[in-house]
């Protein structure tokens, strides 16, 4: 792209922070915004495409295009809205946020965890554990739909509080503002909220969550721990009492910043375990893909006792149940063992590297499904298998040869014998 600095133009924008921005985009890769162009497409003009988003922002006149809607299943039912830039959108947007990342990522509450560096989903859920065994009693927040009613005057006011870059506070206003495409072609203007999905919502959330909800409760409620991912919250109280004040003086702050708290999502959450034994309706909740409930554990001397801990949950489980499914292992007689240890390995290694941080045999059933669906392939390639005696000993064969070929193998070797 020629020299680094810009020269001549109204905004101070480095050309080497445009070509570190693409970086990130490429190694996220993704799919292709409004127009189509994939990152591959982009890549095939590479410097003029990165001088063209270079030029346009130090000149004041990039105006980002419609953001592509994509509508995802949540797990609970329904579906939630993502947004996909443009890959040369999605460059733009990281310039920014790289800038205000820097510039904020200091400020933020030592119990924010979501896309910070250094912080992850389950130190979030290991502090909750820790924590849900010395408080009694939880606060379960759910901030109804947060990404689609962000107040776009507060959240820029709270940006031009950490830059003095008037090109900053410009794209941020402008991205806000950028019309949803939806997929029949139609466009929607928005006047409120942050697409999720794109590369700028992570900062601008962690931002606006910062001052709506981080530092008052820092500032009025100091004792009062918490965990925040984005806008997933739980909050630890002492008593039921303090419980429920917490749910309606949380519920009025955040109605004050243009938020709202859903009245059936948001619970109070009794850790019920084998000492604690207070009768309440309800004594589980989900956190970031964990259900925290009571379950039976051991201690280091070998007692068995019952413990308020996190595991997989039930939503998780049958979402992965069915990707699985999906795959159709079994019908893939044209493939060799080891392609499909190479095809799946990434994905499993990913769901037991994050779900089986903490209670790890609830996944032992889903391991066990996935070699089940691996000893149906082996009956369908080689038919002198068909015979569960010869099976089970090939079985037994490839395992001693190639012991580490599945990741999850680490986890169990056993499939389910039903319907030979």
């Amino acid at each position: 792209m020629g020299e680094m600095e810009s020269t001549g133009k109204p905004f101070e924008i480095s050309k080497w922070a445009v070509q570190e921005a693409y970086r990130k985009v490429a190694a996220n890769k993704g799919a292709a915004g409004v127009d189509g162009v994939s990152v591959a497409d982009f890549e095939k003009d590479l410097k003029g495409n990165l001088y063209k988003i270079w030029n346009r922002m130090s000149s004041g006149s990039y105006f980002p295009p419609p953001v592509k809607a994509v509508a995802i299943p949540k797990s609970g039912g329904g579906t939630r809205t993502l947004g996909v830039p443009t890959v040369a959108d999605r460059v733009a947007q990281t310039v920014v946020a790289s800038h205000l990342e820097a510039r904020v990522e200091g400020i933020f509450h030592r119990d924010s965890y979501g896309y910070r560096p250094g912080r992850s989903a389950l130190d979030a859920v290991g502090a909750c554990r820790r924590r849900c065994w010395k408080s009694d009693w939880v606060l379960d927040l759910d901030i109804q739909k947060f990404f689609d009613t962000v107040d776009h005057d507060l959240m820029v006011k709270a940006v031009r509080a950490h830059t003095d870059q008037q090109w900053v506070v410009l794209y941020v206003t402008r991205w806000l503002q950028a019309p949803i495409q939806h997929s029949d072609g139609t466009t929607e203007q928005r006047t409120r909220g942050t697409p999720q999905g794109s590369a700028l919502s992570p900062v601008l959330a962690n931002l606006f969550l910062h001052y709506a909800f981080d530092a008052w409760m820092a500032r009025d409620y100091p004792a009062v721990t918490f965990e925040r991912y984005v806008d997933d919250i739980v909050v630890h109280c002492a008593s039921q009492e303090q419980a429920t004040r917490l749910r309606a003086q949380i519920g009025d702050r955040l109605d004050s910043v243009g938020l709202t708290l859903h009245p059936d999502k948001t619970r109070i959450v009794y850790c019920k375990d084998g000492k604690r034994q207070q009768n309440h309706p309800v004594t589980r909740f989900t956190f970031l893909g964990y259900e925290f409930r009571a379950r039976k554990a051991r201690s280091k001397r070998g007692r068995t006792f019952t413990s308020f801990l996190p595991a997989v949950s039930k939503d998780a489980v049958k979402a992965m149940t069915q990707e699985v499914r999906r795959w159709s292992i079994h019908q893939r007689s044209n493939r060799h063992l080891g392609e499909i240890a190479r095809w799946i390995n990434p994905i499993v290694r990913g769901w037991l590297n994050y779900y089986g941080a903490f209670y790890r045999s609830e996944l032992f059933a889903l391991c066990a499904r996935i070699n089940t669906y691996l000893v149906r392939w082996a009956r369908k390639k080689y038919r002198r298998l068909r015979a569960f005696k010869r099976l089970h000993e090939w079985w037994k064969n490839v395992q001693a040869i190639a012991p580490r070929l599945f990741y999850h193998w680490s986890y169990t070797r056993d499939f389910l014998p039903a319907g030979w």
